[in-house]
């Protein structure tokens, strides 16, 4: 049971992910990022969820100097299937083009990312590869969670830049208080 609990949270993380990518208003710096490399290289923004969670748990390793946490994997790959399945979903249903559709879709999105990501941390299985570099960080600089998760926003930040990912207003909030919710 605990393993399909797993699954439910993780699509509805990834559902509000979408919800703020269709918004239009930006999204976090890490999904920025992922819809950058989607758009300007191929692929699908669940494959680059994939790609950029391998990347990560390698780098994890090397900072820790451990093992990889390869089990982060399967969360990518099911966090990059539901990111898929809800743009395909939503595509057509979710376009809006007024301001304050765009805020409301937008919101929906933070919403409901806020209830997946609070319920898929109480199954404390398969950690995102980005959470556990934020842990990293913050043990290997001893600072806080905030300064560590706003330092790697800051860094996919600008290689959402570099790809011209969707920012926006919200990804600049997401950027300020990245470190506020964790």
């Amino acid at each position: 049971m605990k393993y399909v609990f797993y699954v439910l949270c993780i699509l509805i993380l990834t559902l509000g992910i979408s919800f703020t990518i269709q918004s239009d208003l930006g999204t976090s710096p890490f999904d920025a990022l992922l819809v950058g490399l989607s758009v300007n290289v191929g692929l699908t923004v669940g494959s680059w969820e994939v790609i950029t969670a391998l990347i990560l748990i390698c780098f994890n390793s090397f900072l820790k100097r451990k093992r990889p946490e390869f089990l982060g994997l399967l969360t990518a790959f099911i966090t990059g299937i539901g990111i898929d399945m809800w743009l395909f979903l939503l595509h057509n249903l979710i376009t809006p083009e007024l301001w304050y559709s765009k805020i409301v879709c937008f919101e929906i999105g933070l919403v409901v990312i806020g209830i997946g990501t609070a319920t898929y941390l109480h199954t404390n299985f398969a950690p995102i590869p980005v959470d556990r570099l934020t842990l990293i960080i913050q043990e290997l600089t001893s600072t806080t969670i905030f300064f560590s998760r706003t330092f790697i926003y800051l860094l996919f930040l600008i290689m959402a830049l570099i790809f011209n990912g969707p920012i926006g207003v919200g990804t600049l909030l997401t950027v300020c208080l990245g470190g506020a919710n964790t």
